[in-house]
């Protein structure tokens, strides 16, 4: 049922000429730290596909919403833009929880493009998925410290929701298949400052190695008081979800050893990430928000939809699914496809180096 409390956007007139498109990416909390990178590497997108003709002879127009609030509340906001035909799609970076609440309420009617990497297993016909899985991303990521390294003994710290929870069960079977183990798991409430009982819980745990499954801002309280404590000098640490703006919040005295694997580093030098670069600097400047995977996602999950709705056709979602299959796009992270609704893309693991990111190599994934 359409909620009347929420309000149409300024812009909205019952004009199909215009295609809108809801940006769910966070304003708030802790991971609106890469918030403003979100919106930016969005609206980069949109002006790219509107400069080529549009989608199917329309504007894109993003219709900015608050990703970082209650996951049903967040919900509620995107399905009121569905019923009132504000807008005719969804995308951007959001934590799991609200990926839960959202799919079943909407995708069924309007593509929901989802770009943030996430724990895998996301099914819900009409979801199309931009970024990076555990068995692409982390496998390969543990199994290459495991050899080079010698890591035998992991420790998870992560937020208390889906995606760490998940992502740490896979991580015990790769500590498994390289001979080691979690020798401890520990989930923390977003928006967590005090982490001296967890560092204790590392250093008596005696692990090599600590999973960091933090979002923004909690990661770069938690790199900080990681140094404070002095365990940089005992164990490495390895994220799934840390950017540039994370790095250079936490700061090269606490970044020590510390590794990232993403399929895009702003610190990449070929040719599709400098074009990349480009066109972000000419457009903001140099004093805008540092380019990082996550921001940089949400410039994918512009680009994915308007293919996608390009290639059907139409703005049917059944069409759309059905044509997915031949969808392919170019982007900051190289020409990719669609297979299973997930995109297929080259994944690096990078070691922090100051205030940047030095990529190492890029990790194989296959199994």
């Amino acid at each position: 049922m359409f909620r009347h409390d929420i309000p149409a956007p300024e812009w909205f007139t019952a004009d199909d000429s215009v295609l809108g498109v809801a940006l769910v990416f966070p304003l708030r909390g802790p991971a609106g730290i890469f918030g403003p990178t979100c919106e930016l590497c969005a609206r980069l997108a949109a002006e790219e596909v509107n400069r080529a003709g549009g989608v199917l002879g329309r504007e894109l127009r993003l219709v900015p919403v608050d990703g970082s609030g209650a996951p049903r509340e967040v919900a509620d906001e995107v399905e009121a833009l569905v019923d009132l035909g504000a807008v005719q799609g969804v995308t951007g970076w959001h934590i799991s929880s609200v990926r839960q609440a959202l799919a079943p309420r909407i995708a069924h009617r309007v593509p929901y493009v989802y770009t943030a990497l996430y724990e895998g297993g996301e099914d819900t016909a009409g979801v199309f998925l931009t970024s990076e899985t555990p068995r692409d991303q982390l496998r390969p990521a543990m199994d290459l410290l495991a050899r080079e390294r010698g890591v035998r003994r992991w420790f998870v710290v992560g937020n208390d929701y889906v995606w760490p929870r998940h992502t740490a069960r896979s991580a015990r079977g790769y500590a498994r298949r390289s001979g080691g183990c979690v020798a401890g798991e520990v989930y923390l409430p977003l928006g967590t400052h005090d982490f001296e009982p967890v560092l204790r819980r590392v250093e008596r745990s005696d692990a090599d190695a600590v999973l960091m499954l933090l979002v923004g801002s909690d990661a770069v309280r938690f790199n900080r008081a990681f140094a404070e404590y002095g365990l940089p000098a005992r164990c490495l640490r390895l994220s799934t979800l840390m950017d540039e703006n994370m790095l250079v919040a936490s700061g090269p005295a606490a970044t020590e050893d510390l590794y990232s694997t993403a399929g895009f580093f702003a610190s990449l030098a070929n040719r599709d990430t400098l074009d990349f670069h480009g066109q972000y600097a000419a457009r903001y400047g140099v004093e805008a928000p540092a380019l990082g995977s996550l921001g940089e996602s949400c410039y994918e999950g512009v680009l994915l939809l308007a293919a996608l709705l390009r290639r059907a056709g139409t703005l049917d979602v059944s069409a759309v699914g059905a044509a997915a299959g031949a969808v392919s796009y170019e982007g900051p992270r190289g020409l990719l496809h669609l297979r299973d609704a997930h995109v297929r893309q080259r994944i690096y693991l990078a070691r922090a180096d100051g205030l940047d990111f030095d990529v190492l190599t890029e990790l194989d994934t296959h199994p």
